[in-house]
């Protein structure tokens, strides 16, 4: 299996594709065991797509220390460094929208372009639901609050008139969740949910020059059009683009991914790379 050094990790990396180099960066609880994840979609097919376990997480190690949010940025610099390459575009999904800001703030010159996709900016631009309040909850209950936080199409009324329909998401949540949790990942999880309360680069991204699209999901309970309507605000010519969908808009929205890829396509597809 791919394991690099970097850091204070054993860090566990996919990649997958040919063409200008892309590092994709998940979101809360990120495990590439799950399925389906960015190597089952089209970006694979126009870019060298990494992806990988982010600490704590998967199976990358899980030291044993506070996470903050400038851990989880440098990681990502570091894993930029130790395969090889030196300025690429990076797309960050949720916590890693959160992750790719600060990535960009502290390390500009390792990001040639930006997608943040259902992200918020921290601090005065709005942050993303507390989940490390809810995170204790057991795996079904769990599942339930999250069907409506991450739709707001799927709220109470909605669960009321298609119990059924409720019950099978809850039960494929709840699977998922379960398939890859361990105690390792599980203190993974509770550090990530603890650095990620902390994220906050509202008053750094008005430095960000890179190219930049802001997407989301228009019924997005977890990430509010609000935020991304921020984030496209406060980074200079950022681009921002809505889609039919929650907070899984790109699996719900068939042109979300097409959209991201055009812009990739757009931003100076000669620079940069290994």
């Amino acid at each position: 299996m791919p394991f690099l050094k970097v850091r204070d990790l054993d860090l566990y990396y996919e990649r997958e594709g040919a063409g200008r180099p892309l590092l994709f960066i998940s979101g809360t609880g990120g495990d590439l065991r799950d399925k389906p994840n960015v190597f089952d979609g089209p970006l694979p097919q126009a870019f060298d797509v990494l992806a990988y376990d982010q600490r704590g997480l998967g199976q990358t190690s899980t030291p044993d220390s506070i996470y903050t949010m400038a851990d989880y940025a440098d990681d990502a610099a570091g894993l930029i460094e130790a395969i090889g390459w030196s300025r690429v575009p990076v797309v960050g999904v949720s916590f890693g929208g959160m992750v790719a800001q600060e990535l960009v703030c502290r390390h500009p010159g390792r990001v040639e372009a930006l997608v943040l996709c259902c992200t918020s900016p921290g601090g005065e631009g709005g942050s993303s639901f507390p989940l490390h309040e809810i995170w204790d909850l057991e795996g079904p209950d769990l599942a339930r609050r999250m069907i409506g936080i991450l739709d707001d199409r799927f709220d109470e009324a909605w669960a009321e008139s298609h119990p059924e329909a409720l019950e099978g998401l809850v039960a494929g949540m709840s699977e998922r969740r379960s398939a890859t949790d361990s105690a390792s990942s599980m203190v993974g999880q509770q550090r990530q949910l603890e650095a990620r309360a902390q994220h906050d680069c509202w008053d750094r991204l008005e430095a960000v020059s890179c190219p930049t699209l802001v997407c989301g999901g228009l019924y997005d309970g977890l990430a509010r059009p609000a935020a991304q309507r921020a984030l496209r605000a406060r980074i200079p010519r950022a681009r921002l683009e809505m889609f039919e969908g929650g907070h899984l808009f790109l699996q719900q929205d068939v042109s979300a991914l097409p959209a991201i890829e055009a812009f990739l396509r757009s931003c100076d597809p000669g620079g940069g790379g290994a």
